[in-house]
């Protein structure tokens, strides 16, 4: 059987009985259907995991007995950080979901000419809270301890102009190389996704003037989370720890 697994912002050490309130408390006893006496894993980000066990249900609280603390780390050595359009609804819940479990370091929504999706600052927080919750949930599902960073959605060129890795990528069709044909990076890259109406000319431009090498990415148009998706699942095939 499964032992399921939940994020849990808090300070975690073994020993200590750890009292869940508001949602966690809800998912554990009403999503998984946890009784006590079950048997859980927790993190809370800062690497590794805690066996725990169900201690106590209550009706708007969940106590957990936290017990053996283990170093289980199985993050990629290929630090990917991806820049990723924002696109409508489901589809970028799901780009942001795959992106965790696949393995990607950083993530940042960018807002593109040709963005459909308009977000006032309000929005982008509100955005920003949903969207980390679905990090969260995929961490739980695929075993990572240490959640990749969401970063606050920002303006194409602001990201642009940000620290990234010396090795950077953006997907353009039309493009004859591919990613076999670019250098191995080092230890890490940015990627660039583009939205569902592709990028202007001007913003291929200004990613190529800030050191990002245009690649194609096969016969095919896809979508954008379906570029997100297939784009690190390759890199990560090819430099990182898939294969």
């Amino acid at each position: 059987m499964r032992i399921s697994r939940l994020y849990v912002d808090q300070l975690l050490a073994e020993g200590m009985a750890l009292q869940l309130e508001s949602e966690s408390a809800h998912y554990l006893r009403n999503v998984l259907r946890l009784k006590k006496g079950f048997q859980l894993t927790v993190f809370n980000g800062e690497g590794g995991e805690y066996s725990a066990t169900v201690s106590e249900v209550h009706r708007k609280s969940v106590v957990l007995g936290i017990s053996t603390w283990q170093n289980v780390d199985i993050e990629s050595p290929l630090a990917i950080e991806l820049g990723l359009s924002v696109s409508r609804g489901e589809r970028m819940d799901v780009a942001i979901q795959k992106a965790t479990e696949l393995g990607v370091a950083t993530i940042t929504p960018v807002i593109t000419q040709h963005c459909v999706v308009k977000l006032t600052e309000e929005r982008r927080l509100q955005r920003h809270q949903h969207w980390q919750n679905i990090v969260y949930r995929a961490c739980e599902q695929c075993g990572r301890n240490v959640p990749p960073t969401l970063n606050v959605t920002t303006d194409l060129a602001q990201w642009l102009d940000g620290d990234l890795s010396t090795s950077r990528i953006i997907f353009e069709p039309g493009k004859n190389d591919t990613l076999k044909a670019h250098d191995q990076p080092n230890d890490g890259v940015a990627v660039l996704i583009g939205p569902e109406g592709g990028f202007s000319e001007q913003e291929v431009l200004d990613a190529e003037h800030a050191s990002f090498s245009a690649l194609g990415f096969g016969p095919r148009v896809v979508r954008n989370e379906t570029a997100a998706i297939a784009s690190i699942a390759a890199m990560q095939v090819l430099w990182g720890d898939m294969g």
